[in-house]
């Protein structure tokens, strides 16, 4: 509880509890490790015994799971990217109030790669929906390999809906309509020149926002925001040569040019985040969808901003229909999966971003924390523990081994590298190499079971299954 919901460090949790030991009653205060194995365990725990697979919420024909996928890739971390699936309930805003939440969400599969593809991402979602069966409809950003991956998932006989993800269609509208304007160039550079002149001076308070180069359309409202606010502190009138207004004038450059840009920025970006705001909260329901074609109209007609944000709204509430939430309203933001990603990485690491370990604890952050999952925690042995660590590419690990050795580089880094992949998988499955399998210390089978009937619903599942359990 302490480390999940507290967010307090590995370390910080033993102070804690040794301050809180006479309250609680608690003998013998845990090590810092014996806290990082009991989250580790967790996720083994949870991966193990996902009971959520067996509670679909809404029953289509040919479906086997009742969920929302919500997939993503994480930015890079060292040689590793982490592939994350969540589950998330169609019915969340029927059920939960407000956006989804870390407890809201389930983790059905993680993994770690040098690198993901289209094809590799389909390859690995076929390992979980023989398992899991096929969800509903998958929640992604924008990103091409995820959109091939889905793709061919369908090309293969496994095809959902798949919903674009509503903060990253938006960041693409404003990319499209503003990246060719004729002021943009001129406005990025004279924000970068703002931000070296006002820097350790006496006007480092008013110095901008950073905003990232590989998403730039996703936070430059910040930065079109502080240009509006600065331009506001420099009226028109004269002043001294030496005033601290003078100062802030010298500083801003060029962007009093960039004044129509910036308004012009700003009343497409207002409405937008404001359409973006209601629908996490609430979801794309009739009245959602209402809501936002009434805030549209404050965009002139001809722009491609209205008209792709228009033609998104009509073709997310014709999906809502589809699966009759248009009264409840469609989850149509993976912020959750990105939050998830900056905790994982952040919290608990140390210095060291190592991909596999992070990986090995996104299972623990999700969902609610029970008294079933302290039991589930307890079962599992050290040895269960050791056998799913055991070959894992760690790079504490490696450092451990190479530095206080010289000339044991040649013994302890190969290519072969040997990344994690968690999957609540069937013991009838057969032990891929290469990938950390947690299957065979299941105490039984796990995931939808497909009798006669279900069988009938899903042939192709059946028959990809029995595939590959042979």
């Amino acid at each position: 509880m302490l480390f999940l919901v507290a967010r307090i460090s590995f370390r910080a949790v033993p102070k804690v509890l040794a301050v809180l030991a006479n309250h609680l009653g608690i003998q013998k205060i845990p090590c810092t490790q014996t806290v990082i194995n009991w989250v580790t365990r967790l996720s083994i725990a949870r991966m193990q015994n996902p009971g959520f697979l067996s509670c679909p919420s809404i029953d289509k024909k040919g479906f086997s799971n009742g969920f929302f996928w919500i997939i993503d890739i994480s930015i890079g971390l060292g040689s590793g990217k982490i592939f994350t699936v969540l589950a998330i309930d169609p019915k969340h805003h029927a059920l939960n109030n407000g956006a989804p939440k870390l407890q809201n969400v389930h983790c059905v599969a993680v993994a770690v790669a040098e690198s993901w593809t289209g094809e590799s991402i389909a390859k690995f979602m076929q390992k979980v929906i023989a398992v899991t069966g096929r969800p509903i409809g998958y929640l992604k950003d924008g990103g091409r390999d995820l959109a091939k991956g889905v793709r061919l998932l369908g090309e293969q006989g496994f095809s959902s809906i798949s919903i674009d993800d509503v903060s990253h269609i938006i960041a693409n509208l404003f990319k499209h309509e503003y990246q060719q304007h004729t002021m943009f160039d001129k406005f990025i550079s004279a924000c970068g020149k703002a931000s070296k002149h006002y820097k350790q001076t006496i006007l480092a308070c008013l110095a901008p926002p950073k905003v990232s180069t590989k998403a730039r359309f996703m936070n430059l409202h910040r930065l079109v925001i502080w240009a509006d606010k600065l331009l506001k502190h420099s009226q028109r009138g004269c002043t001294s040569k030496n005033s601290v207004l003078s100062k802030l004038r010298a500083g801003m450059n060029e962007i009093p040019k960039c004044k129509a840009f910036i308004n012009r920025f700003l009343r497409d970006a207002k409405i937008l985040l404001n359409c973006q705001k209601v629908l996490k909260t609430e979801g794309l329901n009739r009245d959602t969808f209402n809501q936002c074609k009434h805030l549209l109209e404050g965009i002139p007609q001809r722009s491609g901003i209205r008209k792709g944000f228009s033609n998104w709204l009509d073709q997310h509430l014709a999906i809502a229909e589809n699966l009759e939430l248009e009264n409840i309203g469609l989850p149509s933001a993976s912020d959750i999966l990105e939050s998830l990603f900056g905790i994982a990485k952040q919290h608990g690491t140390g210095n060291t971003k190592d991909a596999n370990r992070i990986a090995l604890r996104i299972p623990a952050l999700c969902g609610e924390l029970t008294r079933n999952d302290v039991q589930s925690v307890l079962e599992i042995t050290v040895k269960c523990q050791r056998e799913v660590e055991a070959n894992l590419n760690a790079l504490t690990k490696q450092r451990r081994a190479i530095l206080p050795n010289p000339g044991s580089i040649n013994d302890n880094l190969t290519d072969e590298i040997q990344n994690i992949e968690l999957i609540p998988e069937s013991k009838k499955r057969e032990k891929i190499t290469k990938i950390i399998n947690i299957s065979e210390r299941c105490k039984k089978s796990i995931g939808p079971s497909l009798d006669s009937h279900e069988s009938e619903e899903a042939p192709e599942l059946y028959q990809f299954q029995r595939a590959l359990t042979g």
